[in-house]
């Protein structure tokens, strides 16, 4: 097996969803290790004798679960205050630290417990204060747990290559398939649409006309190229049109809808211009079957006007089951993260998202080699991850080149009131023709 190629491509923008939820607690604050603790490297034979450099100790963790262990120290570089993603990251890195935390309860990983609590950073949704933050940090960790926004992780990438440290983002972006040190879960933004699009000529047939409505970044352009080539594949007649971020922004969006009238509507934006389009649009009296990308959910929509709309047409394509799904990991992270006062499902992204981390430290403890670069070694010789349900083992295929190693599968979800989520599993992990069949050559959005 070979490690993924590494790729070139154009400046990345945007990222994740932007869910729109409250329960942010003691995630976002940035926790100070003690002043006297040295990031010296272990050496304690109660961690098996692994090799040893950055971020990894022979002195226990602040707030050790496990007194006797030595600390494996992970970053996370989030949106914990003034971004516009800020009331998911919370949720995000929160999952995180209860991930780890239950990792820490049945003894830790070759005589280390995880912190993913010490080193956490806010980034603002800003590249050059990521940049910062990350420099901040970058002598102290071993690997980075979080790294929110494509372009925020774009301005750090090539000194994560330098250093070899391996970080999972918060994005789908399909570049991230042709990165060594970027270990991503999910089906990427442009097979999603893809899979949206085949699932959609299930229900209306293939004589259709297609609008993709999209922001003007890498999230947007690499769901865009998806549905794109969908479409082409079906000979579905095809249009798609920028938008920019922000409430009360969308007259343009709104406008195209009404005056095209497609017959099956993609968005891919945030929940707040998703519903100012599907809402506006359904009032002048347009009607359809809307696809939205995952970001463009969130369960507070079904408090707004828009409601009816939605409930008549909106189906949301993402990377897997919501909070509530009937798995193992679901469970255990419900179980994990107790009473939650306003569910969504960040905590489900953040929970997913810590599998492959958890598998390659693993592998790297059982190879007797914890540094930076026997971390890298260990990801780039996975073939599957246990994501407990959450995804497919094969989803966890970091050892493959990007178009044998690449997951494909997504779910489709309706709109479902009885749902903690507001939305439920309508269709479980498939791949439609397209994606199957889709030759992964580079980011989809710069092969257009």
């Amino acid at each position: 097996m070979s490690p993924k190629k590494r790729w070139t491509y154009l400046p990345l923008l945007l990222v994740v969803l932007a869910l729109v939820a409250a329960g942010c607690r003691a995630a976002e604050q940035e926790m100070q290790p003690p002043e006297d603790q040295e990031q010296e490297p272990a050496g304690d034979d109660d961690a098996q004798g692994a090799q040893t450099d950055v971020g990894v100790t022979e002195e226990p963790c602040p707030n050790a679960v496990n007194e006797d262990n030595g600390c494996i120290y992970l970053g996370i570089i989030s949106d914990l205050t003034v971004g516009p993603f800020a009331p998911l990251a919370g949720p995000i890195t929160e999952a995180q630290a209860a991930f780890w935390r239950r990792v820490n309860e049945v003894g830790g990983i070759a005589g280390y417990d995880i912190d993913a609590t010490t080193y956490v950073r806010d980034n603002e949704f800003n590249a050059e204060v990521h940049n910062r933050v990350f420099q901040e940090i970058r002598g102290e960790v071993l690997a980075l747990a979080q790294t929110l926004g494509s372009s925020p992780t774009l301005a750090i990438l090539d000194d994560m290559r330098d250093d070899s440290i391996v970080g999972a983002p918060a994005s789908w972006n399909s570049a991230w398939e042709f990165e060594d040190v970027i270990l991503e879960s999910g089906a990427n933004y442009c097979f999603e649409s893809m899979n949206g699009v085949d699932w959609a000529t299930e229900q209306v047939g293939t004589d259709i006309s297609l609008l993709h409505i999209h922001f003007p970044d890498d999230y947007g352009n690499d769901a865009a190229a998806g549905s794109e080539i969908a479409a082409q594949a079906h000979g579905i007649e095809y249009s798609a049109q920028e938008t920019p971020p922000g409430r009360d922004q969308q007259a343009g969006a709104i406008e195209a809808v009404v005056s095209q009238s497609p017959d099956v509507l993609f968005i891919t934006t945030g929940p707040q211009e998703m519903v100012e389009i599907v809402g506006r649009a359904a009032a002048r009296g347009w009607q359809g079957l809307v696809l939205g990308s995952g970001p463009t959910w969130n369960p507070a929509l079904l408090g707004t006007d828009a409601a009816p709309a939605l409930e008549a047409m909106y189906h949301q394509v993402g990377p897997w089951g919501t909070w509530g799904t009937d798995t193992a990991g679901h469970q255990a992270m419900r179980d994990a993260l107790g009473d939650v006062s306003e569910i969504n499902d960040g905590y489900t992204a953040g929970w997913v998202w810590s599998y492959p981390m958890r598998a390659a430290l693993e592998a790297a403890a059982e190879n007797g080699d914890l540094t930076r670069e026997g971390l890298l070694q260990a990801v780039s010789a996975l073939t599957e991850v246990d994501y407990e349900g959450m995804l497919p083992n094969e989803a966890g295929n970091y050892a493959d080149e990007p178009e044998q190693g690449a997951f494909r599968q997504s779910i489709i979800a309706g709109v479902d009131t009885e749902s903690e989520t507001g939305v439920s599993t309508i269709e479980d992990f498939f791949t439609g023709p397209t994606a199957e069949e889709h030759a992964l050559d580079g980011p989809c959005y710069e092969l257009g």
